[in-house]
């Protein structure tokens, strides 16, 4: 018998002899579960506008990729510097 088979004749038997452990896998699915409720918090302020505010106050970003973002929010940065200023 070559070592190949040797290997594969005692992990065939390491997984047919022995009990399965009903501990972990209830456990196990238990955790897969998803949840039944989901928790949501709304804020007044939302921390994408004003990170994104406060980055636009030190640099200028090149491809206006949050524009779209700050007008669904209602935000707009050119609002927030004329605000600034007075």
């Amino acid at each position: 018998m070559s070592e190949k088979d040797d290997l594969e004749r005692k992990l065939s038997e390491m997984l047919v002899e022995g009990e399965m452990e009903q501990g972990d896998r209830i456990a196990k699915e238990i955790r897969e579960i998803s949840p039944k409720y989901e928790i949501r918090i709304q804020t007044t302020m939302d921390p994408i506008v004003e990170e994104t505010l406060r980055y636009r106050k030190i640099g200028h970003e090149l491809d206006d990729r949050y524009d779209k973002y700050l007008e669904r929010a209602g935000k707009n940065f050119n609002s927030q510097e004329d605000s600034n200023k007075e």
